[in-house]
């Protein structure tokens, strides 16, 4: 995942500020044949790292974008963040809003407004003809909803989680637009093999998370600094040795190979004193 932020200062959205605290995640798409981001992101004058926005997305020559002020309010709209091109090819992934503010991206229905409870991203269309594309954006909305998951504790399985616009619209908490079921199926996908492709993604980065390995004391000191005092202490006893005569600039070992779950024992029992004299 390839992760910017151009947030939209001048959309009347954010300036609303309303607050939210995300219960899912609402996948758009913009029902426009134009993938690049510049269409709808560009930064405005004055706004902090304006030049190395405006290369990296691309300038808007038309000034259509969603960073300023629409007269008609029905067709004012925003959204947490855009999946697209970049200018150089590339895809990214732009935030727009503040993750814990409402954006105005599904209306609502009997049932409530999904503008209310879900972080909502648009992922740019082309002409939904072109593979290559579209599994390069459908990868990274699948590691941007991932992200999104993790970092507020939400499972993707779970019932009205991660869901898409058409999917609101028959839970009655958002207007009735066929984003991304006119798009998805056309290419072989569906919604349930987007959630399960996020649930696979954070459980084997669960895993690779579990089984990271630090070798060095400068490492943990770097990475893991809660552990490095117990870890500088056993090195000095000699009582860890790592796996070869290996050592640092400090002639400490440079090959210990701990877990970090090994560092927490280490430094439980530290704190049980096991480890003074």
């Amino acid at each position: 995942m390839k992760l910017m932020k151009c947030l939209l200062i001048e959309n009347d959205c954010y300036k609303a500020g309303a607050g939210m605290k995300p219960r899912g995640v609402m996948v758009h798409s913009t029902g426009v044949n134009n993938p690049n981001l510049r269409r709808y992101v560009q930064p405005v004058a004055g706004q902090e790292n304006y030049d190395g926005l405006i290369a990296a997305l691309g300038k808007n020559s038309n000034g259509n974008h969603w960073n300023r002020h629409i007269d008609d309010p029905n067709k004012r709209k925003c959204v947490h963040a855009f999946i697209g091109k970049l200018a150089d090819g590339s895809i990214a992934t732009v935030q727009t809003l503040p993750w814990e503010m409402q954006a105005w991206h599904c209306y609502y229905g009997p049932n409530g407004s999904g503008n209310a409870t879900h972080i909502a991203f648009e992922i740019c269309e082309d002409n939904l003809d072109d593979p290559v594309y579209f599994r390069s954006v459908y990868k990274e909305a699948v590691e941007f909803t991932a992200y999104l998951c993790k970092l507020y504790g939400l499972d993707p399985l779970a019932d009205g989680v991660v869901i898409c616009h058409k999917e609101g619209a028959r839970r009655g908490i958002a207007s009735t637009h066929s984003d991304v079921e006119n798009w998805f199926p056309r290419m072989g996908c569906s919604m349930d093999g987007f959630r399960q492709d996020v649930k696979d993604l954070m459980t084997e980065q669960k895993e690779e998370e579990g089984m990271k390995t630090y070798d060095t004391v400068s490492q943990i000191r770097a990475e893991a600094s809660w552990a490095a005092p117990t870890i500088e202490k056993l090195c000095m006893a000699n009582a860890l040795r790592g796996g070869s005569e290996a050592k640092d600039a400090e002639g400490y070992p440079a090959d210990l190979h701990l877990s970090e779950d090994a560092l927490r024992i280490l430094v439980i029992n530290d704190r049980m004193g096991l480890y003074s004299k």
